[in-house]
């Protein structure tokens, strides 16, 4: 006699698990908009930049990263660009420009922050530590376990 309502066998199958992030076919037909998107953004980043808004460009390299397994080189240019954001800041700016992000732009800072930490030949791990250290201090221990744990990959 079992003592389970529920058949949790049929859960067991690896086949069955579905990994939203990923298509069966590869590109889909969105993913030239994707890149367009990343491009423009990209650009509008550098526009912020030359006029020395850097909390406006932050925020604007935080704004709706791509997300798939098939974009990976567009996902990598925007890790790119919101690199280049982050290393314009002054470390003295850096706390209220933190300050000013919504908590979702505050997740997505700490996941690209990690994504960069984990490429450190490419980007400069001193500065990331001061935003991880600014993003902490304003968002708490949540945005860390937050990006930690979230399936969607910058």
């Amino acid at each position: 006699m079992s003592h389970r309502k529920i058949n949790v066998d049929q859960y067991d199958d690896e086949d069955a698990f579905v990994d939203e992030n990923q298509t069966a076919s590869g590109p889909t037909a969105d993913s030239a908009q994707v890149e367009a998107d990343v491009n423009s953004r990209a650009a509008e980043v550098r526009n912020y930049l030359s006029r020395g808004d850097v909390a406006g460009a932050v925020a604007k390299a935080l704004e709706n990263p791509p997300a798939g397994r098939a974009l990976q080189t567009v996902k990598d240019r925007n890790t790119a660009t919101v690199m280049e954001a982050l290393a314009a800041a002054r470390s003295t700016d850096i706390i209220n420009i933190v300050k000013g992000l919504s908590t979702q732009q505050m997740d997505i800072l700490m996941k690209y922050i990690y994504r960069g930490m984990g490429s450190p030949e490419l980007y400069n791990s001193a500065i990331l530590l001061t935003w991880h250290e600014k993003a902490t201090e304003v968002g708490g221990l949540g945005g860390i376990v937050r990006a930690l744990t979230d399936r969607k990959t910058v």
